[in-house]
């Protein structure tokens, strides 16, 4: 009994000094790195943002894009449509099943805190025998064994928790990853679905064209018959029309092509899919409330997937300087062997051990190295996350500008069109009263085409660039939905 009270109190010692030991940590203090940002967005000052309502500066209670983020648009069928991405889009449900594989190596690295046990039974039969050279006897024996083996290894260095620590950063940063994934396809869609709307405008723009340049094939056709007007301007009328149809017919092209986009992103065969066309609404997109650029670090799910992706390679760096400590292993085991399955389950067939084992390295050239590459990718993520949140506040600037500079433009262009409609009236009435030629009227029709095909187009951008600004200030998520393990 002495015996065994010497070395309980001494495995007692030795874990007593395991938990001492728990608080060691060897990897570097962390700490998201240091970014500067800039206190307003250059794009968003009172000058630039004077008689817009595309944007507008947060209010405390209104600092936040919310998660459903194109109901702002007001246009149920892009409802019903983005409702589908987080269940359908296949790009969307790989990223949630990378996210529940990184889910899965946190549990993974924290059963590495637990001793393990092993129960491996045995029967073995043995033949023995005895009487030296003579071999005057033998006998078989049989044992009957019922081990139970266990191990466990404290952590004495921090190996274990910085591992846990580098995995759950690691599953946060996929968890970042799904939302971006989401974010990206939600707002992929958007744009799609208000480029095919442009599209739409474009196809009736160029179906009422041809309905004119039909009357005008139809009159120089008259007039010439009368001999008032030339063969001449009846081909110039038919080539024109003709030259109409065939661009008319091209845009088909582009539409079908944004339709079958639409298709995939929900996660629908493209044959069985079909939008029915509906005009894009000339009107300006919703306002979308800006915050200080600093909240991007908060909520762009790129920007926090960069930075757990730098506190996971931080806490390898624990792991590896971990490697330089010994490795002590704590080992019991225990169980029943007796010669038969009579006296196996009796108290005195009961056996049992204890011990201890430590491997300490002496010379492994490996180390070393091994600690240096740790810390060259943790510099390497940082200054990936560096670059990251430089290139969100870049591609926010770039939004506000190009939604600022369009208003302007779309005004400018609308004025223009109107213009050209002017132009072409008099140009027409001018060659029904004979004072010009038919060449006039071609180039007023051509002028007048033209500005109202920018005109749709710059229309388009717009809805487009604004989905972008929201996708550009993450979409209604934060960081607070990152899961916690």
């Amino acid at each position: 009994m002495k015996f065994v009270k010497t070395h309980l109190g001494k495995i007692l010692l030795l874990i007593a000094f395991a938990a001492f030991c728990a608080g060691c940590n060897f990897a570097p203090h962390y700490e998201p790195p240091a970014v500067e940002t800039p206190t307003g967005f250059k794009e968003n000052s009172t000058t630039n943002n004077a008689g817009t309502n595309i944007w507008q500066v947060a209010q405390p209670n209104d600092s936040i894009i919310r998660s459903n983020w194109w109901v702002t648009f007001n246009d149920t069928n892009l409802d019903a449509l983005e409702d589908q991405i987080a269940i359908s889009n296949q790009n969307v449900i790989a990223a949630f099943d990378d996210y529940l594989v990184a889910h899965e190596q946190v549990r993974e690295a924290q059963s590495q805190y637990l001793p393990t046990a092993n129960l491996v039974p045995s029967v073995t039969r043995s033949h023995i025998y005895s009487g030296g050279f003579q071999l005057s006897s033998s006998r078989d024996i049989t044992t009957y064994d019922i081990p139970l083996d266990g191990s466990w290894q404290p952590d004495f260095w921090g190996r274990v928790r910085n591992t846990v620590r580098s995995a759950a950063a690691t599953a946060q940063a996929s968890a970042a990853d799904l939302e971006n994934t989401k974010l990206t396809a939600q707002s992929e869609l958007a744009s799609d679905y208000f480029q095919l709307r442009g599209q739409d405008d474009l196809i009736r723009l160029y179906d009422d064209t041809i309905g004119a340049y039909s009357n005008s094939v139809q009159l120089t056709t008259v007039l010439f018959k009368t001999g008032i007007d030339s063969d001449e301007d009846v081909a110039q009328a038919e080539t024109q029309l003709r030259t109409t149809e065939a661009q008319a017919t091209n845009l088909r092209i582009l539409r079908a092509q944004l339709e079958h986009a639409i298709a995939v992103l929900i996660g629908r065969p493209p044959e069985s899919f079909s939008i029915p066309s509906t005009l894009l609404v000339a009107t300006n997109p919703p306002g979308i409330p800006l915050s200080i650029p600093s909240q991007l670090l908060e909520r762009r799910p790129d920007i926090a997937s960069a930075e757990r992706a730098v506190a996971s390679a931080n806490a390898e760096i624990g792991v590896a300087r971990a490697a330089f400590f010994p490795n002590i292993t704590l080992s019991a085991s225990g169980g029943l062997e007796a010669p038969n399955t009579a006296t196996l389950f009796n108290w005195s067939s009961g056996v049992w051990s204890i011990g201890a084992s430590a491997t300490q390295p002496i010379f492994n050239a490996a180390l070393y190295p091994a600690v240096k590459q740790y810390r060259a990718a943790y510099d390497a993520t940082v200054a990936q996350y560096r670059q990251t949140v430089l290139s969100a506040f870049q591609s926010v600037e770039d939004n506000l500008s190009a939604l600022r500079i369009l208003q302007k433009e779309i005004k400018q262009q609308d004025a223009a069109a109107d213009a050209s409609l002017k132009y072409l009236n008099l140009a027409t009435y001018r060659y029904k009263l004979g004072i010009d030629s038919y060449l006039n009227v071609v180039i007023a029709q051509t002028s007048y085409l033209n500005n109202r095909q920018t005109l749709t187009t710059l229309y388009t951008q717009q809805m487009t660039d604004a989905v972008t600004l929201i996708q550009d200030l993450g979409g209604g998520w934060d960081t607070s939905q990152l899961p916690k393990d």
